[in-house]
């Protein structure tokens, strides 16, 4: 018997507009993330939220105890989902995340946040390299720009290498909308 559980990994206010971070596409990465956890509380299958702190308050982000570490309102936790607090890039490192999915006898996973070449690729692959079936949202993930050795790098070609990355062998990586449209 399979049982799926949502992750919805670090959708913080320091990505948004108004944070320290900006992600590209964000906005639209969490009206899709919305879709998708409102169908599974309709469904009444596990969520798990996980939020990311810095150790330091030196952090250039999600620093402890400011609102920007906070996240979103608009997909913030309900009462009985699960909430995992992490301090590295990998949501399984030093957390409770992979006790809590034995204990819930969770089997697939369906992956949506940010960022998609750090935090979306490390949990998936970790996911992957245990056992997890996985499938990411693609549409439900953001990132930024980045620059490696004087080559920078927009948004839109880091996410579609690291999302075509998992999908050739850690993930089923798909839209929202025919994830939610699967029978």
């Amino acid at each position: 018997m399979t049982k799926t559980a949502l992750i919805i990994v670090d959708m913080q206010n320091d990505y948004f507009p108004e944070g320290k971070w900006t992600l590209n596409g964000v906005e639209a990465a969490a009206e899709n993330v919305a879709k998708v956890l409102a169908d599974f509380r309709e469904r009444q299958q596990p969520v798990i939220h996980v939020r990311h702190e810095f150790a330091s308050s030196d952090a250039p982000f999600f620093v402890p105890g400011t609102d920007g570490a906070n996240i979103r309102a608009s997909l913030a936790p309900a009462d009985g989902e699960f909430q995992v607090l992490k301090h590295e890039v990998n949501s399984f490192k030093g957390t409770e995340l992979q006790a809590l999915l034995q204990r819930e006898q969770i089997t697939h996973l369906v992956i949506a946040g940010a960022m998609s070449h750090i935090c979306i690729d490390a949990i998936t692959r970790a996911a992957g390299d245990m056992g997890y079936a996985n499938v990411v949202l693609h549409d439900a993930c953001a990132t930024l720009d980045a620059e490696f050795n004087g080559v920078k790098v927009p948004a839109e070609h880091v996410h579609a290498a690291f999302m075509a990355s998992l999908a050739f062998a850690y993930a089923e990586v798909i839209a929202t909308d025919a994830f939610l449209t699967r029978a």
